[in-house]
């Protein structure tokens, strides 16, 4: 075998007989610590960004995707290639935009009024400081409200609520699924 001189993650030239990063950090203690600290940072940012998938205050697959870039970086992407994070990439986009997207084809599909999407963008907000129970019931009150204020109308009201929440939940398990999706595709890249 012959000796290979590795740049590793922190900028450290150090000589050993294979050229993956991981395999050099055996030999300097220093290195295998910092690479120990970054798989550690990439799990933190996928998990992180698992529970924002529900939490709305967290960019959920914003951090899953972090987290998924960090690991491939960490790994030097001989295992996550160019391909595999373009696949990746297009999961998050695709969460990220179901999100947005969901709510209003529900509240649209219901003929909401502006001040019901105003509502149920209130209903979030306050929802928040609510708790799982406000985060996932609040946009619903806030559309009805909305719609109510805006046509007098209970029934309709009422109708554009759930319509709404409807769209928000599936938005909501769409972007689960999805992000879902990413990890596993990093996780089979990683490990197979």
């Amino acid at each position: 075998m012959q000796l290979v001189v590795v740049t590793c993650v922190n900028g450290i030239d150090m000589r050993c007989q294979q050229s993956h990063v991981i395999g050099a950090a055996l030999f300097n203690p220093e290195v295998f610590l910092t690479i120990t600290l970054l798989w550690i940072l990439c799990a933190a940012l996928i998990l992180i960004g698992l529970a924002g998938t529900v939490l709305p205050v967290l960019p959920g697959t914003v951090l899953v995707w972090g987290g998924i870039l960090l690991g491939a970086w960490i790994d030097d992407f001989t295992r996550i290639g160019v391909t595999t994070l373009v696949v990746i990439s297009v999961l998050a986009v695709l969460a990220w935009g179901l999100d947005y997207v969901a709510g209003l084809m529900g509240a649209k599909r219901a003929g909401a009024s502006k001040l019901a999407l105003l509502g149920a963008a209130a209903g979030t907000v306050i929802g928040l400081f609510m708790g799982l129970v406000g985060v996932l019931f609040m946009p619903l009150v806030g559309a009805a409200a909305g719609e109510y204020l805006a046509q007098k109308d209970q029934t309709r009201a009422v109708k554009v609520g759930v319509s709404t929440w409807i769209g928000i939940m599936v938005g909501l398990i769409a972007k689960v699924v999805l992000a879902f999706i990413m990890v596993g595709i990093f996780l089979a890249a990683l490990l197979i």
